[in-house]
């Protein structure tokens, strides 16, 4: 009972999910992915389990249609499940199951898919890959962002709206962004509103975080918030409210 936006920026090659319903806590669930790799949103009667082996699969090099095939072809309640996923070379795919509810389905652009169930009708989705595709030239986050809006403003999950969720892979396992709204009467509004306090802050401050390229001890105190008073400026004046 929700939508999403499974893409991998051209220009970063990082992957991204952004993901919203009229459920508690989508990103809990929904949206995985790992950097290099490639990403999957597993939803409708959700099988979290797809989000594991969907990820080892990545990993092995398997095409997103041969993830798909694999997975759905070993679950029982595959006619409940809506699956779409992104891999490395920027391939996607998707599946629909026949028991999932009306209105449900996907579309695909390149290097992105957006697909949903329980839905105000295909508007939804289409309305967010063409906003998607759009707005090429805004920062990755934000273009995911945009995308989400877009969709809701089309009429979004038919039930109504609860929580949503961003998170996006450069280089590692672990999620660069990672941005949830569980619980909200207007999620997409506080994403965003969470999406802009993340910039301040957290997320100038994981530059300086270990990963696989470096592992380094991190410096003085001082030079840190100086990195991130610096950035803050900068993103702000791009990113005026």
């Amino acid at each position: 009972m929700t939508w999403s936006i499974v893409a991998r920026d051209a220009a970063t090659g990082a992957y991204g999910v952004a993901v919203s319903t009229c459920a508690f806590a989508v990103g809990a669930r929904v949206p995985h992915g790992g950097g290099r790799l490639g990403a999957l949103a597993t939803q409708a009667f959700t099988n979290p389990l797809y989000g594991v082996d969907g990820l080892t699969l990545l990993r092995e090099g398997r095409s997103a249609v041969e993830v798909i095939t694999i997975l759905t072809g070993s679950d029982e309640g595959r006619a409940h499940r809506q699956l779409h996923v992104i891999d490395r070379d920027g391939r996607t795919a998707s599946f629909t199951g026949n028991a999932c509810v009306d209105w449900c389905g996907a579309v695909d652009g390149p290097q992105v898919s957006v697909a949903g169930n329980m839905l105000a009708g295909p508007e939804v989705v289409e309305e967010t890959l063409k906003a998607y595709v759009k707005h090429s030239a805004l920062d990755f986050d934000e273009r995911l962002l945009v995308a989400l809006e877009a969709g809701e403003k089309a009429g979004g999950d038919k039930r109504g709206r609860q929580s949503a969720s961003i998170r996006i892979w450069t280089q590692d396992p672990v999620p660069a962004m990672d941005i949830r709204v569980d619980d909200h009467a207007d999620p997409l509004k506080e994403l965003r509103r969470l999406w802009r306090v993340a910039h301040q802050r957290h997320l100038p401050y994981q530059h300086f975080a270990p990963s696989r390229a470096r592992n380094a001890v991190p410096p003085e105190q001082a030079e840190i918030d100086r990195y991130c008073t610096d950035y803050a400026a900068s993103w702000n004046a791009r990113h005026p409210e």
